[in-house]
């Protein structure tokens, strides 16, 4: 799992820089899918299930990432619109 950890996640990130994103919760949810496997798959190492607890942080940080990145792109429609609510 270790070779493929090192290998997904400079690929991901290369694909993030390339795709782009075309607002903050698009952005979120990948950072957040990122981060979360991340963390999920450290987490789930030490208990055993590396890949589940890679899978399971994934989805968790894409929802986190997503909430936080909308509200984010509320905020700013609110920011450059103040009139319209």
């Amino acid at each position: 799992m270790k070779c493929s950890l090192f290998f997904c996640t400079p690929v991901v990130l290369a694909l993030a820089v390339v795709g782009g994103c075309d607002n903050d919760a698009k952005t979120g949810a990948l950072v957040g899918s990122a981060a979360g496997a991340g963390i999920g798959a450290i987490v789930g190492h030490q208990s055993g299930h590396t890949a589940e607890g890679a899978l399971i942080g994934a989805g968790a940080g894409a929802g986190g990432g997503y909430i936080i990145g909308n509200e984010s792109d509320k905020a700013k429609a609110k920011q450059s619109n103040p009139y319209d609510r």
